[in-house]
C-alpha cells in the first residue's frame, strides 16, 4: 500500500506539519510494508531546510524529515 501525505503549512507556528510527520513516523513503525510519501508544498518546503533553528517549545521538524526519509536518501 502507498500513502501520500500532503503538507502545505509552515514547519513552526502551528502543529500541522508536526502532526503530519508524527503520522508518517507512526505508519512507518507500525506498518513497515506500507510506503509513505510526503509532498511538501508552499510554506511546508521550509520543513526540509537543513540546520534549522527550532523555536523554543517546538520539536525540530528537520530531524523529523530525516527520520521519515529512506535510509539511502539521508
Amino acid at each position: 500500500m502507498n500513502i501520500l501525505i500532503l503538507i502545505n503549512d509552515a514547519p513552526y507556528g502551528t502543529e500541522k506539519a508536526y502532526n503530519a510527520f508524527r503520522l508518517a513516523m507512526a505508519l512507518q513503525k507500525d506498518h513497515p510494508s506500507v510506503q509513505v510519501n510526503i509532498f511538501l508544498m508552499a510554506d511546508a518546503v521550509a520543513c526540509a531546510l537543513p540546520n534549522q533553528t527550532t523555536p523554543q517549545g517546538y520539536y525540530n521538524i528537520g530531524r523529523m524529515v530525516k527520520s521519515v526519509l529512506p535510509r539511502g536518501e539521508r
